[in-house]
């Protein structure tokens, strides 16, 4: 059965259009460039049919170079998407012999093009700012080194490239990890300066001539109060250490900066706590006496002073059927005609050169059997509506319309958004996109499905009770100041989620994942000034330690492969 809004007539003649106004070939001099227009035209086609059929097919801007080596090996190095410059594909292809693929991550996208060039045959080609040199790691085993190594990114080309590795979270990737984390991060050389490496003398040089300094605020007056109705002193029991608090008391719906982490503030409350101003309106349903009396913490990220990026999980979000919709094709083993990523590689682990870095992470969003709809009218059409995925510039799951979804453009502008047809035209412009439902808020109030289980697909606990620990985020812009809101509720309904989301005057707000502490997790990340220590790590809630991997001696998605997906926060350098 056809959905009943065909993916095709989401690539208009129109859109196609604006897609061709955005990706002008000619803006790219080095490296792989974007193809030709009616190349991306055909690519886009393939990726708008019913079902795309392969993981290639979703990256309409992809583009390949493919030299042949003496003994007649072909070697194609494959860009999955020029204008993120981050993921290459390289399939080596011996004569009579069976192809194989390796998956490398730049080290550097924002500098380094990578490209194939005939240097006695074929090699790799790195360039940045004026510099450039050859690399043919297959030639003297480094290649091959790197892919016997336990580790999720391995170096390659004096650390230009990673090698992503398929791993598991097992004891000998967790240990080979956290060595390469020690020697490199911890107690070594930063890996930062090793990416900078010898051959981009000036390439990291930054000029701030003309450029804006970032404006300093009181992120806690500009946060204000939450609109509570009373503002009781509670203690509560969060894992950071926060500054002007009454030994350790929070007022109820005020913010606190979080101490060795400018930028970053907390807040506690009740769902009954909140003003009757805000209960008053409609579109939520009333609260029940256990929810209302249920803590509600808050984290808020000053987007000023942060880059945020997007990893999936070695597992989940998976790419196959949910068991829940009815509605399918028959035409593969996923909404868009695979199950698998090869020969791409999810590694679930944060990037090493981010490592230094790093201020917070927490879980994406649901698993793939839970992020589609078993009831409803989206069950109906759009085969369930799966929720989709990007990352690094690369789809891994189609994005559907009518679905909340948080996206990063290249400009560094984070969004949240109710995805429609239209939307599809910013593909060029995404670095990394995560669908989860439908809004919570959107426009400032609660969204039209917020009472609607079923078609809100809001799920329960195992009793198919609604309501239920959660984790949300939202988007809140304060005189031009943009703020990431983590919250995290102890137990609560959509209708509390949208409740205290509208209290805390959200632009846009969204379910994230629910029912333990796992899957709302989330960690800050404290870093020693002189770098010749551990970094501490501070969860939000003292359980989800629970989920750090060996007894919480191991950061969860630091310094070890996790089968979720989730975010993260980088500090701007």
């Amino acid at each position: 059965m056809l959905p009943k809004s065909s993916v095709l007539s989401n690539f208009s003649l129109s859109l196609i259009a604006t897609l061709t106004l955005a990706v002008s070939p000619q803006a790219f001099a080095q490296g792989i460039e974007l193809p030709d227009q009616s190349v991306i035209d055909a690519q886009l086609s393939e990726l708008g049919g019913n079902v795309p059929g392969s993981v290639f097919a979703m990256q309409p801007f992809r583009n390949a170079q493919t030299l042949t080596a003496e003994d007649g090996t072909t070697y194609t190095l494959t860009s999955l998407n020029p204008h993120v410059n981050s993921w290459f594909v390289l399939e080596t292809a011996p004569v009579g012999g069976r192809s194989r693929f390796v998956h490398f991550e730049n080290g550097a996208p924002e500098i380094w093009d990578i490209s194939l060039i005939d240097e006695d045959g074929p090699a790799l080609l790195i360039e940045g700012e004026g510099d450039s040199f050859a690399c043919a790691p297959w030639e003297d085993g480094e290649l091959e080194e790197a892919q016997a190594s336990s580790l999720p990114y391995a170096p390659v080309c004096d650390w230009s490239l990673f090698v992503r590795n398929p791993v598991t979270g097992n004891r000998t990737t967790r240990e080979a990890v956290a060595e390469f984390l020690r020697d490199n991060v911890i107690f070594g050389e930063s890996i930062v300066n090793l990416i900078k490496g010898a051959f981009f003398e000036d390439a990291f040089m930054v000029s701030s001539e003309g450029e804006e300094e970032l404006e300093e605020i009181d992120g806690v007056e500009l946060l204000g109060n939450a609109l509570l109705a009373n503002t009781p002193n509670m203690r509560p029991y969060m894992g950071f250490d926060l500054a002007g608090t009454d030994a350790g008391a929070m007022t109820a719906g005020a913010w606190y900066e979080v101490e060795e982490s400018p930028g970053i503030y907390a807040s506690v409350m009740q769902p009954g706590m909140i003003a009757n101003e805000v209960m008053q309106t409609g579109g939520a349903n009333g609260l029940d006496g256990i929810e209302r009396r249920a803590d509600v913490y808050l984290v808020a990220f000053d987007m000023a002073r942060f880059d945020i990026g997007y990893e999936l999980g070695t597992d989940h979000p998976g790419l196959g059927w949910s068991s829940r919709p009815q509605n399918r094709h028959n035409q593969g083993r996923g909404p868009d005609g695979f199950n698998s990523p090869d020969p791409l590689v999810r590694t679930g682990m944060l990037n090493p050169a981010f490592v230094e870095r790093v201020a917070a992470t927490f879980t994406g969003g649901f698993k793939r059997d839970h992020g589609a709809w078993r009831f409803g009218d989206y069950a109906t059409f759009n085969y369930g509506h799966h929720y989709g995925f990007m990352q690094n510039g690369v789809l891994m799951s189609r994005l559907w319309p009518n679905l909340a979804t948080m996206y990063l453009a290249q400009d560094g502008e984070l969004n949240m958004r109710t995805w429609s047809d239209e939307d599809d035209a910013l593909l060029p412009e995404l670095v990394f996109a995560r669908q989860n439902g439908v809004p919570i808020i959107e426009d400032g109030v609660p969204g039209p499905r917020v009472t609607s289980w079923g078609g809100g697909n809001w799920s329960g606990d195992a009793n198919a009770v609604l309501r239920t620990l959660r984790g949300g985020a939202c988007m809140r812009t304060v005189e031009g100041r943009q703020f990431l809101i983590y919250a995290y509720f102890s137990t609560a309904t959509p209708s509390a989620m949208a409740r205290t989301f509208q209290a805390y005057e959200c632009d846009y707000a969204m379910l994230l994942d629910m029912n333990s502490q796992e899957h709302t997790y989330m960690a800050l990340y404290v870093h020693d000034e002189d770098g010749d220590e551990d970094m501490e790590v501070q969860h939000l809630v003292s359980g989800m330690a629970e989920a750090d991997p060996d007894n919480g001696r191991v950061a969860r998605f630091i310094s070890a492969p996790d089968n979720r997906d989730f975010f993260y926060l980088l500090r701007r350098q």
